[in-house]
């Protein structure tokens, strides 16, 4: 007994050291990948100049002369820094769900949770309730709104009849988010707008060309909260995977922890769509990955997928802004690309163990 239970704190003691290692790894390869994602552009700056502009902002230096540090500080920091955001959020959000319903193929757009929330925010720009601003309260509230109101619809789909059903509430969500997504596309249609039409598509695909300073406070501190949030129900989170009536057994409030789960998932959807539109296979995908390399304990996963969907993010955002010379692709294509033949790999990996 007492070789087992120094085994099993060996075994978690490695765990722990190689989600450490992983975590420092993605640290400096995301600074590289921010560094990078300043730099590059339709005109390419020298990584010096790009740390010398930000030292020269950060300590209230005169600018250099020439339009460098204004590209540098106002166009591509910011937006750098909203793909890191989105993505870490999205990483922690997928991560949630999945435990949230037991079903590892999971995710907000599964769920119908980034349908509703994109419902709300393209009528709060074809009704003109999002006109001050991408992050505006009109914007942000409305995709909060909808990704609350369709999650309930959802969730509530799953509870009849009593009980809980993984299976039902990802086929609620389903059939619900494509409902949803049929009434944003008639909304769409409805503008008499051509260039709007145009806009909105593009932002639907998901987009990071309207990231300026103001807008990163509200995504930043959302993500910074909901993480923490759910790194003190790690725990919590462990358990549920075994079923409910084994968290129960270990002292966990099913009902109140899956009532925090669904606000905080709700919440973070609606803040990363109103920033960025609908960006797809981030929050699928990334939990997946992670789990391959730190395991399913959610005290290591969460910061670990936090920090590999910033990671992929700022990558994706790159190759979205320069794959072509004469266009800025939308993130979600790039993502999708990435993401479907990722996620059939590790499907076809499973189905083989």
């Amino acid at each position: 007994m007492a070789v087992l239970s120094l085994r099993r704190k060996q075994d978690r003691d490695t765990s722990a050291a190689r989600a450490g290692l992983v975590a420092a790894v993605l640290v400096v390869a995301l600074v590289v990948l921010l560094t990078v994602a300043v730099s590059l552009g339709s005109s390419s700056i020298p990584v010096g100049q790009v740390w010398a502009a930000v030292g020269r902002k950060l300590t209230g230096a005169a600018p250099a002369a020439g339009t460098s540090d204004v590209i540098v500080w106002q166009l591509r920091v910011p937006r750098a820094l909203l793909a890191a955001i989105v993505g870490a959020g999205l990483g922690l959000v997928g991560t949630a769900v999945q435990a949230l319903v037991r079903n590892p193929l999971a995710d907000p757009y599964l769920l119908g949770i980034s349908s509703g929330a994109s419902l709300g925010a393209v009528a709060a720009i074809v009704l003109g309730a999002g006109a001050g601003g991408l992050l505006g309260l009109g914007l942000s509230g409305a995709a909060f709104v909808g990704a609350l109101v369709s999650f309930s619809l959802v969730w509530t789909m799953a509870r009849r009849g009593g009980g809980f059903s993984p299976l039902r509430l990802v086929l609620a969500g389903v059939g619900i988010g494509q409902f949803l997504s049929g009434i944003t596309s008639y909304l769409v249609l409805q503008t008499a707008d051509e260039q709007q039409t145009r806009g909105v598509l593009f932002w639907l695909m998901g987009n990071l060309g309207g990231a300026k300073w103001s807008l990163l406070a509200v995504p930043a501190a959302t993500v910074v909260l909901v993480g923490l949030l759910l790194q003190s129900r790690a725990r919590g989170l462990n358990a549920l995977l075994m079923g409910d009536e084994t968290a129960a057994g270990l002292g966990v409030d099913v009902a109140r922890l899956r009532r925090e789960l669904f606000v905080a998932t709700s919440v973070l959807t609606g803040v990363l769509v109103a920033v960025s539109g609908a960006i797809g296979f981030v929050g699928l995908m990334v939990p997946h990955v992670c789990r391959l390399v730190v395991g399913g304990d959610h005290r290591r996963l969460l910061p670990v997928a936090a920090l590999t969907g910033a990671v992929l993010l700022v990558a994706v955002d790159v190759v979205a802004r320069t794959a072509l010379d004469t266009q800025e692709l939308p993130v979600g294509v790039v993502t999708a690309f990435i993401g479907a033949p990722t996620l059939l790999y590790l499907l076809d990996r499973r189905l083989e163990a």
